[in-house]
């Protein structure tokens, strides 16, 4: 079997960086600048010298590239690099007079631009920014070496498995071997986690105080301004307002790993009703109508099965046809069997609970009923409906969170049906579980 040389993706290939520049001077600055660092600088003085150096060169960490040169301009340089498949992975920086003009980065953005930096040149902040994709180049490498590790562990288990089969004494050995690689991918994945919390909650600050100094600007200079800067005051306060909700969905999102609340029984019709109560003012401004039946009790959460149905009719009301009254019910069926395998752990054999949430809102197109549990996949755009797309995402991480399956049903124009699975347990064994675990921790202590 070929041994992988996990070497060749750290210490021996240098981190590379692309200059792009059509003025000697601002190369040799920025090379000046980034030289202390240890990296590999490659210079071009023209958007079609850095395309002749793309065509043999391919393993850059990061591209700085000038936006206003002759000929071919930054944007237009960077159209034709991320036309290539094999560079589309390479961030581009663009250096730019333009200081924060809102067209002109919407405009960088469109071309592929990861971030801005503003002529003259802070040394500290270009170095501090490009030490930032450095850093990610690295952890992006580290974990293709710990996947080709994980490959390569795997096939030897496959060949061990195969030769010795007869060998008891070996296959525990590589049943340890592999429960130990299964931890090590739980804890990358809580790790992976734990990084989305820490950077969605690190990003709060700096946007509370652009929505208070925005709020301050828009309070000094309302009716004094034109109309043309009033809107696009309006703008910044808009973006940053659907910043805040889709760094808070993050947050929620993120928090659900690691969330340690203890299971128990939840009576549902309870937790409907505490929802409706929350809910009580965006029911009646939308008028509509919630009609539910008799509800299980089911083994689970009680805040994460509140937020689910929080989520799931917040989704009916923001989804509503026009003009008419929206309308939704909400029921339940045992069913005796379910094609899943993931949902037979701790529930008594082929038996489960199905509950149903159905509105006569604007529905979906049935191709993308799997699509829409997927983060930030959004059907409409936000000018159309708010939202950020994690909603029901959420949704999907509480129900596996509780052993189940949600799935969506819907047609355009002709409302949807979301349909949640979870498993009927036993309610003595599972009791007597928590009740003996509770003794063992109390002891422990």
């Amino acid at each position: 079997m070929e041994t992988i040389k996990t070497e060749d993706l750290t210490n021996k290939n240098p981190i590379k960086i692309l200059v792009v520049d059509d003025r000697e001077d601002n190369l040799f600055s920025i090379e000046t600048i980034l030289d202390r660092d240890g990296y590999q600088i490659r210079k071009a003085n023209s958007g079609r010298a850095a395309l002749k150096v793309l065509l043999t060169e391919q393993d850059f960490t990061l591209i700085l590239m000038d936006v206003q040169m002759p000929e071919m301009n930054g944007f237009e340089t960077a159209s034709l690099i991320y036309a290539r498949e094999k560079l589309k992975h390479i961030p581009i920086i663009f250096i730019t007079a333009h200081n924060h003009d809102e067209e002109y980065m919407f405009e960088g953005y469109k071309m592929g631009a990861v971030d801005f930096i503003y002529k003259p040149i802070n040394p500290e902040l270009l170095r501090f920014k490009v030490s930032v994709f450095v850093d990610l180049y690295r952890k992006t490498h580290q974990l293709m070496i710990q996947e080709r590790k994980l490959m390569a562990a795997n096939l030897d288990l496959e060949k061990e498995i195969e030769e010795r089969r007869i060998n008891e004494e070996k296959i525990h050995l590589l049943n340890e071997q592999l429960l130990m690689n299964n931890t090590e991918l739980k804890a990358i994945n809580e790790e992976l986690d734990r990084f989305a919390y820490v950077a969605s909650h690190d990003l709060q600050e700096p946007l509370r105080k652009i929505l208070i100094f925005s709020d301050v600007v828009n309070m000094k200079l309302k009716g004094q301004v034109e109309p043309d800067v009033q809107n696009s005051l309006d703008k910044i306060i808009n973006a940053s307002n659907r910043m805040q909700k889709l760094i808070n969905d993050l947050l929620q999102f993120s928090r659900h790993a690691n969330n340690v609340d203890e299971f128990r029984k939840v009576n549902l019709n309870e937790v409907l009703a505490n929802v409706l109560n929350d809910m009580e003012m965006d029911v009646r401004k939308k008028e509509a109508r919630v009609q539910a039946t008799d509800l299980p009790v089911v083994w689970g959460v009680p805040s994460l099965l509140h937020q689910l149905f929080q989520n799931l009719i917040s989704n009916s009301l923001k989804f509503s046809k026009k003009d008419v009254q929206p309308t939704i019910s909400i029921y339940s069926e045992v069913i005796k069997q379910v094609n899943s395998n993931s949902l037979t752990n701790g529930a008594q054999p082929n038996s489960f609970y199905r509950l149903y949430i159905k509105d006569n809102g604007i529905g979906f197109d049935a191709r993308y009923a799997e699509e829409i549990f997927v983060v930030f996949k959004r059907l409409h755009s936000y000018h159309e409906f708010e939202g950020t797309g994690i909603g029901l995402s959420i949704c999907k991480k509480i129900v596996e969170k509780h052993s189940g399956q949600i799935a969506a049903d819907g047609k355009l124009n002709e409302g949807a049906t979301f349909i949640i699975t979870l498993p009927k347990k036993d309610w003595a064994g599972l009791e007597q579980n928590s009740t003996v675990s509770n003794q063992l921790a109390a002891h422990q202590a």
